[in-house]
């Protein structure tokens, strides 16, 4: 590696999404690795089906360690099983898979989406002004919650809700103001969730068998021992948090429907035809479309627990490996006209975990890998949001929609300003002619 790659790490905070063309910009075109360091280590920056093939090979990369403090201490908890590898990783997810991933868990989430964006829906056409985004996150939390098990009034569910949402929008930013928001929100949340853990245990709260509260207490590790109340409390939240964090792809969703009028026409149609909100064909292919081209995990770091050359970069075992997220979402060796929003190209593809460049949630296996095992009840959620974003009835505003690349995570930044089309006042400008109307992004 040339001696005068400086560390990248704090080039992340300054040049955010935009910093992996940075250092593709040290290699050749098409390359699949290029040099880099991270925190002090030498590592090889990864993308595409290869990459994904290195950076998932658990005989080679290892996430234990790899992880900075600042962000798995936040966003995911304490000894969760994101800093898991082999038989002690396999053993824990296997959880995960039983309370999120499995098809009939998938089925139970429905009727709470179902309920709750007919809520928001029927909120914004009373006259509501809550944003996308913080519909999205209130919709996602009630219905989540609803579903794991946990008790609460709607309003509490909505506040907690908020406060997981907090967590992912400051984790990536750890001298600011919004990261000590989000360790304080960690704090209060973990206690809450280890309550409820011992709630259970105690016999005060008998959670239905199958739900994420119900497992979380009574999960044992491979030693047969019950998982402390804390860490129990940690990973209930993992198996929560993730649909509430679909949220900014929610946001997101508002913008392209605005700028793509022509789709939000059909899934309207498409939603009117079925009388459901979640799972329709279109909206499900947009929301495969909003998460393969949203900035929102832009990269993710692996131990290497082998030397490793790739593509002619070599790192030391101890080193670094780290996935381009988005640039492997995007990467022109293995899409067709990558950087196009076109949803069609998820019309008849099911199988999307069987794509190697679409990581939006994660590669490789979801029994046996990495993968989020919640990626269903994503796609889930983001489809019946923008079936409600495409009723005819409320208006997208296209004010406040550029995306500050720079910022960790990031989202359009008005969160997607909704209203109901009766409310619309000074200009008839209709959604087609708004759609017009380009974002910078």
């Amino acid at each position: 590696m040339p001696h005068r790659i400086a560390d990248d790490a704090p080039l992340l905070l300054v040049h955010g999404y935009d910093l992996g063309a940075r250092i593709w910009s040290r290699v050749r075109d098409g390359a699949r690795g290029a040099p880099m360091r991270l925190l002090g280590h030498r590592a090889v920056f990864v993308r595409g089906a290869e990459g994904v093939g290195l950076f998932y090979d658990e005989t080679r990369v290892a996430r234990h360690g790899a992880m900075p403090r600042f962000v798995q201490e936040t966003l995911f908890g304490h000894g969760s099983v994101h800093s898991l590898d082999g038989a002690e990783h396999r053993h824990r997810k296997a959880t995960f898979v039983d309370v999120a991933y499995e098809d009939e868990q998938v089925r139970r989430l429905q009727p709470d989406l179902e309920r709750e964006w007919q809520r928001e829906l029927d909120d914004w056409l009373a006259g509501g002004d809550r944003t996308a985004y913080d519909a999205a996150v209130g919709a996602f939390g009630r219905a989540g919650m609803q579903w794991a098990g946990l008790p609460g009034s709607d309003d509490a569910r909505t506040g907690w809700a908020a406060r997981l949402a907090q967590i992912v929008d400051g984790f990536g930013r750890p001298l600011s103001l919004d990261f000590a928001a989000a360790l304080f929100n960690r704090v209060w949340s973990d206690r809450r969730a280890a309550r409820l853990i011992h709630d259970v245990r105690a016999g005060r709260l008998v959670p239905p068998q199958g739900t994420a509260l119900y497992e979380w207490a009574w999960h044992r590790g491979p030693d047969g021992g019950l998982l402390p109340e804390r860490l129990a409390g940690v990973e209930l939240q993992n198996s929560i948090r993730p649909l509430i964090a679909v949220a900014r792809f929610v946001a997101y969703a508002a913008k392209q429907l605005l700028e793509n009028p022509d789709w939000r026409l059909r899934i309207h149609a498409e939603t009117a035809r079925s009388g459901q909100l979640v799972g329709g064909q279109l909206a499900v292919a947009f929301a495969q479309e909003i998460r393969r081209t949203s900035p929102f995990v832009p990269m993710l770091p692996g131990r290497a627990i082998t030397d490793i050359d790739f593509d002619g970069q070599r790192v030391p075992a101890g080193g670094r490996v780290v996935i381009d997220i988005l640039g492997t979402d995007l990467d022109d060796a293995s899409w067709d006209d990558a950087h196009e929003f076109r949803p069609e190209r998820f019309i008849h593809r099911p199988d999307y975990e069987a794509i190697p460049a679409f990581i939006p949630h994660g590669g490789a296996e979801v029994v046996t890998g990495h993968r989020c095992p919640g990626e269903k009840l994503a796609i889930a959620g983001l489809s019946a949001a923008i079936a409600v974003l495409s009723d005819p009835r409320v208006r997208i505003s296209p004010e406040g929609l550029d995306v500050d690349r720079r910022r960790l995570p990031t989202m359009p930044a008005s969160g997607g300003c909704v209203y109901a089309a009766a409310a619309q006042q000074a200009d008839p400008t209709d959604d087609r002619e708004s759609g017009e109307q380009r974002s910078t992004s």
